[in-house]
């Protein structure tokens, strides 16, 4: 096998996109078959759907490969630098994207501190310690950083409540729970960058006094925690936790996967081992927090964003963005769309950009786009030119949450989409609101019949009067946010609603009992592959079916070569 000699040093990634495509099969196979040269792991690089991710370095620059197996002909063609697996990041991606939370994600060994600090790692935090915790807290005012956990309160005045507390201990706690199906950010960046959070922790306990540091993690990131772990042992052999003349102690909770502990309060509870359910505020955390001492909560990417903020000052940080939503924003991609992954991008930037210029989704089969998790709203296509902050999606009846971002194409059902959204929700109810408690149930089973084909037109009412009523009655921002899926739909896409409970139809035939399905006999082969693999032999001996057997699981459909089965309209189809 031949090995260029221009190659310097090669990093593979191994965040959890990367091992779950075969990562650690390839970095193995490469330091099997170059055991001389450098080779590196690296966290996630955002283009989760190249994964596994190779990159070289070499005199010239480095070169990216991506898609890469542990095959010979692989690393043969990687290790001599030849051009099968290289990969070019997608111009539209290259000019719209700002990497500065992310700038070190999949650039460096996640767990090495000196190539941390040797790309300024820990410099945020020295500069800190040399000002006064007062300048700290006025940087953070002056940068208008708002929360990226979603509810975009400015940490600046969090962190000054607290600061402004006198008491023996007080709590600072990392929100990593990250519960939105679909979002991965914070977890992307724990596992690619943890010092980076925690230097923010660092300087936050700094500017605010917090004796204690918290960080709630749920159990189901272990290679984020893993990451944590080494991490902060490295934090205390090198004494970065000695901060306002006592050595911090930080303390990784691991959480069961309550959606419902993101919500501070509920957090905390879970954090002192009682259940995690909210309590009416005030008094507010700061105020009376983890075992009543005063305590702030901020998330992962917040955190993230300090160091960047005292490394290059609030005022240039704040150059970046619109008047209200200032830095840049995580987002995770997922759903209709060609590159799925983690990108970054000015606040601002408009959804067109980010679902079709970054994402690469087909503007011809695109419906909608949900922002904000199973909390937050389904925003038509029509409405893609407007700019991605917190107050602009409000205004549309959706919220930018965390940064979930799941692409919907034409081929699915918003009625659907809603149900599968609040199925979710209500099951993470906590069942301390009556409201929340019973109010999104009796929504979710309206949304059970509409979708069997039983609602009445009078059930569109009711889901937008029960929803208002649930946000406006639940405690917490749970139940409080639960009815934006259906509302934003019935907002939207009213007219899908009044299909099904009018006319008996789904018209994106996805609800099982208002479609039928039928084969085109003038097209098919006869290849009886479709009667074969019926699990309930509803297909006849002469190619018909029966649609009063037929339970709508799509085998014969995927399984025919010549594509002739197919779904139509109840009772619209010649199928027998």
């Amino acid at each position: 096998m031949t090995i260029s000699d221009k190659i310097r040093k090669v990093r593979v990634g191994t965040a959890s996109c990367g091992l779950a495509a075969g990562g650690a099969a390839v970095l193995d196979a490469l330091r099997a078959q170059a055991p001389q040269l450098d080779i590196d792991e690296v966290g996630c690089i955002g283009h989760c759907y190249a994964e596994p991710t190779v990159e070289v370095i070499t005199d010239a620059g480095s070169i990216l490969y991506a898609g890469v197996d542990a095959s010979d002909k692989a690393i043969s063609s990687i290790l001599g630098l030849g051009d099968a697996y290289r990969f070019h990041i997608p111009e539209a991606r290259a000019q719209k994207e700002l990497l500065k939370v992310l700038k070190l994600a999949g650039r460096i060994n996640p767990v090495s501190l000196e190539e941390y600090m040797a790309n300024g790692g820990y410099g945020a935090l020295k500069k800190a310690l040399d000002n006064t915790p007062e300048w700290v807290i006025d940087e953070m005012k002056k940068s208008g950083l708002r929360g990226r956990g979603g509810g975009g309160f400015p940490t600046g005045m969090k962190w000054s409540f607290l600061a402004a507390k006198q008491a023996e201990q007080k709590i600072m706690i990392c929100n990593a729970d990250e519960g939105d199906p679909g979002a991965f950010m914070d977890r992307s960046l724990m596992e690619s960058v943890p010092h980076q959070m925690l230097e923010g922790m660092l300087i936050g306990a700094y500017g605010t006094g917090a004796t204690r540091l918290f960080i709630y993690c749920r159990a189901e990131y272990p290679l984020a925690i893993k990451h944590l772990k080494i991490a902060i042992e490295q934090i205390y052999a090198n004494g970065l936790n000695k901060i306002n003349g006592r050595e911090l102690e930080i303390t990784i909770k691991e959480g069961a996967g309550a959606f419902v502990c993101g919500e501070e309060t509920s957090m905390i509870a879970s954090l002192e081992g009682r259940r995690g359910t909210p309590r009416f505020r005030p008094p507010f955390p700061t105020d009376r927090g983890w075992n009543g001492w005063p305590t702030s909560i901020n998330n992962v990417e917040t955190f993230g964003n300090v160091p960047l903020i005292i490394a290059e000052g609030a005022d240039a940080y704040a150059s970046v963005g619109t008047a209200g939503s200032k830095g840049t924003k995580l987002f995770a991609l997922a759903g209709d769309l060609e590159f799925p992954g983690l990108v970054e991008v000015p606040m601002g930037t408009t959804l067109s950009e980010i679902v079709f210029g970054i994402g690469g989704a087909d503007p011809e089969k695109v419906k909608a786009v949900q922002t904000g998790g199973p909390s937050g709203g389904c925003i038509p296509k029509e409405l893609f030119d407007t700019p991605v902050d917190y107050d602009s999606l409000k205004s549309l009846g959706a919220i930018m949450g965390s940064g979930g971002m799941i692409v919907i194409s034409n081929e699915r059902c918003m009625v659907e989409t809603a149900r599968f959204f609040l199925d979710f929700t209500h099951r993470e109810s906590c069942g301390k609101c009556t409201f929340c408690r019973v109010g999104t149930t009796r929504m979710y089973e309206t949304l059970e019949r509409i979708v069997a084909g039983n609602g009445v037109a009078a059930d569109l009412e009711f889901l937008e009067t029960m929803g208002k009523k649930v946000g406006k009655g639940s405690l917490c921002g749970l139940g409080q946010t639960a009815p934006n899926p259906v509302l934003a739909t019935l907002r939207y896409f009213r007219h899908e609603y009044e299909k099904h409970v009018i006319d008996g139809q789904c018209p994106a035939l996805q609800c099982n009992n208002l479609v039928d399905v039928y084969i085109s006999k003038d097209k098919c082969i006869k290849c009886r592959l479709c009667i074969k693999n019926c699990p309930v032999n509803a297909i006849s001996d002469d190619f018909v079916v029966d649609n009063s057997k037929c339970t709508r699981c799509n085998t014969c459909i995927e399984i025919c070569p010549k594509k002739t089965i197919a779904r139509a309209k109840k009772g619209e189809c010649n199928c027998g």
